[in-house]
């Protein structure tokens, strides 16, 4: 049992979470904030607010800056969005802080980064949410670009946050280190993971998984038609779904990394790699998760698929 903000959190197997009880409400199923989008960013919030909806999160909620919200607002049907203050230039502005602290007290899961900027108020954000919020944390993109010189924020913590760094952010947090191969990516992951206490989640052909303890994945589904904008935070979203509903950090980081990449191999079938984009990912989710739990007319076909 791993406390949270807003709950107990009773670890589960990812086989578990296909089966639901007949007296579920929406609540048993979690509530994640995801702190996202800027300025000519709101496309990244609502990439990783369905990303997260269509892997089983209840409650979704994007916390966005005052600038972009009515566009969301109009947008998001289902997604829950919260205004937060902004910064001229349209950012979270350090106003944001308390409120986004406080509001996150009744969620279960937080993740961060999606569109964000790197603007003084993000960096501001940031390192109070790694300070203050103790329970379940994902942290991508402009989330992980503050860090860079600053990992030891990322210590100690009660419930390790998951990094989703592709190689350049990876670099920029870690410096040049060697990630030529799936081993030495592996390697320089797993490295990773000692020295923060995160799980890390090293993005790119053959997405590499570890934990602080040594533990490593490799992930082998996706393919080259989902290096577009947009399919990281699609990714982020995901995984903070399978944290609201009790996967551990490195369970839900390796599973998100495999349906994510189902999703795209899915999605390609019908698109081509050419024509992908990070909507049509977030749009086979719901095939994927049937694909998995064996309810697919193509798994039917196909045979077992393994996970």
């Amino acid at each position: 049992m791993i406390h949270s903000e807003g709950r107990d959190l009773k670890i589960k197997t990812f086989r578990s979470i296909g089966r639901r009880p007949a007296r579920s409400h929406k609540g048993d199923f979690g509530r994640v904030l995801i702190l996202a989008g800027s300025k000519g960013y709101a496309g990244a919030a609502h990439l990783a607010g369905v990303g997260a909806l269509r892997s089983g999160a209840g409650l979704v909620t994007l916390g966005v800056p005052e600038k972009v919200y009515g566009i969301l607002a109009r947008r998001e049907t289902e997604v829950m969005v919260r205004a937060f203050p902004s910064s001229r230039g349209g950012a979270m502005s350090s106003a944001a802080v308390k409120p986004v602290l406080d509001f996150a007290r009744s969620q279960h899961v937080v993740a961060a980064g999606p569109g964000l900027s790197g603007a003084s108020g993000v960096r501001k954000l940031i390192e109070a949410l790694l300070k203050k919020w103790k329970g379940p944390l994902v942290l991508d993109a402009d989330a992980l670009n503050v860090l860079q010189g600053r990992i030891k924020l990322l210590k100690d913590r009660d419930f390790p946050a998951v990094l989703t760094p592709h190689e350049g952010e990876f670099s920029r947090l870690f410096g040049a280190v060697p990630l030529r191969g799936t081993e030495g990516r592996r390697s320089a992951a797993k490295k990773a993971a000692r020295v923060t206490g995160c799980v890390i989640v090293l993005k790119g052909h053959h997405t590499v998984i570890a934990d602080p303890s040594g533990h490593t994945a490799i992930n082998r589904t996706g393919n080259p038609g989902m290096a577009t904008a947009g399919s990281g935070d699609v990714l982020t979203g995901v995984i903070a779904a399978l944290l609201a509903q009790g996967l551990s950090s490195f369970e839900a980081a390796r599973r998100g990394a495999y349906v994510h990449g189902l999703a795209g191999d899915l999605a390609a079938e019908t698109k081509g790699q050419i024509s992908l984009i990070a909507g049509d990912i977030a749009e086979a989710l719901p095939e994927a998760f049937q694909y998995i739990f064996g309810k697919s007319a193509k798994r039917k076909k196909n045979g077992k698929f393994r996970y």
